[in-house]
């Protein structure tokens, strides 16, 4: 029971990071056979763990078992937890009962102001952007943000955060994104251009930003 929970567990990370995955990728993932996996989805599925998409038949159709990908139900990522959310969007929208847009917009600012202190200070040593970026996610990832970066093979990077641990607080106060926003800009320095490139309180699956130096354009 311990191993399918831990496998399990393994499924949901993977679907969580990664979006929809097919039973052969997740078990080609995580070195099981594709009948193994099928019994995990199987198991997963019914429990309202996952749910199943149709993929794009690479098949004639008619030929073989229908493609299917499989993807995260909302039982499931609310697994991944979201910092007291509910306690924290009740303390934003009483702050804003009482001290209005403008205390609330200050409590932002404070946290902005605490956060960049934090992360210029772990990140006082690094001076190259590759080691900069390599530390922020390192940071992030500390919080809950299961941040993860790829080079983009031009000398830029995509900065990826698959989980966003305040994204309930987020909803009801977009100030904490563009507070993010500029603190990315703020600790990887003036000759870095970042931009958001996929935000999810618009919808996308995850917030990721692309990172370049000045000097490609």
């Amino acid at each position: 029971m311990k191993k399918n929970a831990k496998t399990e567990d393994a499924i949901l990370a993977l679907l969580k990071a990664r979006g929809s995955m097919s039973a052969v990728d997740l078990a080609g993932k995580l070195n099981i056979t594709a009948i193994g996996m099928r019994q995990h989805l199987k198991r997963m599925n019914e429990m309202g763990m996952i749910a199943a998409t149709p993929l794009i038949a690479s098949k004639p159709k008619g030929a073989g078992r229908p493609a299917t990908s499989w993807e995260l139900t909302t039982l499931s990522h609310n697994k991944f937890g979201d910092s007291h959310a509910l306690l924290t969007k009740d303390l934003i929208e009483s702050a804003r009962a009482v001290f209005g847009d403008e205390g609330v917009e200050q409590l932002v600012a404070h946290r902005e102001d605490q956060t960049l202190k934090l992360y210029q200070e772990a990140m006082s040593a690094a001076s190259p952007l590759k080691v900069k970026v390599a530390q922020l996610v390192r940071l992030r990832e500390q919080e809950g943000y299961m941040a993860e970066v790829e080079e983009d093979g031009q000398g830029g990077f995509l900065f990826v955060e698959n989980h966003c641990p305040i994204c309930t607080a987020a909803t009801v106060c977009q100030g904490f994104c563009r507070a993010e926003l500029s603190i990315f800009r703020t600790v990887l320095g003036p000759d870095a251009i970042v931009e958001r490139v996929e935000y999810l309180l618009e919808g996308g699956r995850r917030c990721s930003y692309t990172i370049r130096p000045k000097s490609l354009n």
